[in-house]
Order: structure tokens, then sequence, then C-alpha cells
């Protein structure tokens, strides 16, 4: 299933008990911000993600929806090297031009080596049109020879640090969905890390829990943590609406930013309300979500609905 390709402003009125309401204009200017862990820089609650920019029929109409998302008020900007084969970095570049200095820009590196790496963000910094971004990740770690790889001698971690030094990226960190005890395995061993990303969201306490195993780890540390899969890849619209689902990931300890993967303007306008007159969920109605998250998605539970995790 698309994340959220069937929700546009569907559910853009619906209060956080589902009923219904006109829904509320976006203005600009109206999204929370909050200080992005141990980086000590102010960034919107949620930030537009770059893995969906493949919904738009060309770079430039991306280009065009990125600028968008700026004049509405997001000041956080997600990409990586890979997604849509490079061609979202490139509307990144076409769609920040100007205003490069008033939003925090981050790009993601698959690769394992330095050098590999290295080219890597070369191509990256090009396409984004910048000179440094504000966050580089090690993307996608997924497990313990993961993990080797990129702290070896010669390993990507050389990149990182770096590229760090030589101000091409103000601060490093990795991400990752499949494993949380890589995670927080991965937090321990190298304690240089700035930020980490990971799925939270109201099902994930059910099955290999990011939450209760690799959150902890990153609150301990003080690093600035991004929540994805927030909606559950949209499985979890089923039972919740998107207020509740933003709420409940914002709402965990140690959570900073949500990534939201959304590629029309009509999907990231129904984030923006969520998000209006944030107030973090109370323990009992996060308990009453985490129920109804499970309950309502039928045959969808644990490995069934979150297959980017590992199988046990």
């Amino acid at each position: 299933m698309r994340r959220r390709l069937f929700v546009g402003g569907a559910f853009g009125g619906m209060s956080i008990t589902g009923a219904s309401a006109a829904p509320r204009k976006v203005r600009a200017g109206d999204i929370p911000t909050t200080t992005f862990g141990k980086t000590g820089i102010q960034v919107s609650v949620i930030a537009q993600g770059g893995a969906r920019m493949d919904l738009h029929p060309d770079i430039q109409t991306a280009a065009a929806h990125v600028r968008r998302m700026y004049e509405l008020g997001i000041t956080y900007f997600d990409c990586a090297r890979l997604y849509w084969d490079g061609r979202s970095e490139e509307a990144y570049g076409i769609g920040l031009q100007g205003i490069r200095k008033d939003i925090f820009l981050t790009t993601k590196s698959v690769k394992r080596t330095a050098k590999e790496a290295r080219e890597e963000l070369e191509t990256s910094l090009r396409l984004l049109k910048t000179d440094h971004v504000d966050l580089w990740q090690a993307h996608a770690v997924q497990n313990k020879e993961d993990i080797d790889k990129l702290l070896a001698p010669g390993g990507a971690i050389e990149a990182f640090e770096g590229a760090k030094k030589a101000g091409q990226c103000r601060f490093i960190g990795f991400t990752g969905h499949y494993d949380p005890e890589a995670h927080a395995a991965l937090l321990k061993a190298y304690n240089k890390w700035d930020t980490v990303m990971m799925p939270v969201h109201a099902a994930d306490h059910a099955y290999l829990s990011f939450e209760k195993t690799a959150l902890p780890v990153a609150a301990e540390y003080g690093v600035g943590t991004q929540a994805i899969k927030v909606f559950g890849k949209a499985f979890l619209l089923r039972s919740l609406s998107p207020t509740e689902c933003l709420r409940y990931a914002l709402s965990q300890p140690g959570v900073h930013v949500a990534i939201c993967g959304a590629g029309t303007q009509g999907q990231m306008e129904d984030n923006i309300r969520a998000v209006q007159g944030f107030t973090k969920m109370a323990p009992e109605e996060a308990a009453d979500v985490r129920k109804r998250a499970i309950a309502g998605s039928g045959v969808f539970n644990g490995p069934a609905l979150e297959y980017w995790k590992k199988k046990v």
C-alpha cells in the first residue's frame, strides 16, 4: 500500500476522536518547532521526506512541491542519495534555491566504505546545489555485518567524520528500520552520533519494538531522534487518524521529529493540520491508541504489518 495515497484531504478535518469537521486552512508558520537533541538546532516537528517524491510526474513538479512546503512552514527536509534514483535530491536542489540558510537539509548514503561514501556525498552536494548538508546519515543499517563494515578501518565512518571536520556536513547520524537490537548496538558502539532515525508508531510495541529497545538508548545519549513509519505505511489509518498517528510518535520520550514521506500537497497539509496546536498524549491516551492500532489492523499485525522489520 502506498503511504496515504488514498488520504489527501480526506482525514484533514477529523478530530482525534474521529468526528468530522471542516478542514482547517493551513497557515504558514503554524508548525511547532523543537530542539533537535544534542544538535541544539531548532527544527519543525514534522519534516518533508524525500522518499515519495516519485509520486510527482517530473522533477520540476516535485521541486515546486518542496518549495510550497517551505512556504507553509516546514524547515526540515529529509532526503537520500538513492531516493527516486537521485531525482529527489535534484528536486530538492531546485526547490530550495535561495533559502538554503533557512532550512535544515539532510541526505543519506548506503555505502559502507569511506571511498564510496565520499563519492556519494560529492554527488549529493552537487544535486542539492549546496556546499554542505546539515545532517549526513549512514542509511539502512540492518545488522552486525553492517555495523562492522561501517566502523572498520576504511569504513564509511571515516568519510562521515572527515566530512564533518571539513564542513561538508554539520552533524552525522544513521538510519534503519530492520532490527532494533542493531540500532541499540550501534548507538553504544560509537558515541559520536548526533542523530538516529527509526520506526516509531502505535503498533511498534507488538513486534521487535524500536520504542522499547532502541529509543531509550537514543534518549539516554541525547541523540536527536527522527521517527519514521509513523502511519505504518498507511495500515494504521484503518483504525487511527493521521492526527493520532503523529501525536503518538511525537509524544514518545526522546522523539524530536516525525519524517513524513508524503509526496502530495494534500497529504502534507493533512500532516501540518495534525500538529497545529500539538499537545503530547497522556499515558492513558497513548495506551488506548496502542490498543486500537493492533485491534483495528485485522490480519495486519506483527511482521505482516511491519514487513520492513526482520523476520523471526
